[in-house]
């Protein structure tokens, strides 16, 4: 075997290897009310998306909590006098707004972190 039928017969296992190999089939569908329910849930990860969707809420009420009870509180202090929630503009509410921005900010913050940690520990 001279040294060209060598590198054909590699080049020839090299492109075997990178041709795409046919998908597998898709598993045939469940049979049943309760069956396919529960392959929904599977598929889907409705368990976890409950889950994560509860802790949300809690956090955010959470968040709420320090915004309203210890971050206000400090800009009340600068501002002896006036109450935060009270600030407004013609009809607009502007205390109040900035203090859902203030927490809407945390939270993003909090999940931005959160999602950090995860990704570092290797959860996707």
């Amino acid at each position: 075997m001279t040294k060209e039928d060598e590198i054909v017969n590699e080049l020839k296992s090299i492109r075997m290897l990178l041709e795409p190999k046919p998908a597998p089939p898709a598993p045939p569908p469940p049979k049943g009310m309760m069956n396919e329910f529960k392959a929904f849930i599977e598929t889907y990860k409705v368990m976890g998306m409950a889950v994560a969707f509860i802790l949300g809420l809690y956090i955010g009420a959470l968040v709420q909590a320090l915004v309203n009870d210890l971050i206000m509180p400090i800009i009340q202090f600068a501002t002896p006098g006036v109450v935060w929630e009270a600030i407004s503009v013609g009809p607009f509410r502007v205390g109040h707004f900035t203090g859902s921005l203030i927490t809407f900010l945390i939270v993003a913050f909090v999940i931005f972190i959160m999602v950090k940690m995860t990704q570092r520990m290797g959860i996707k």
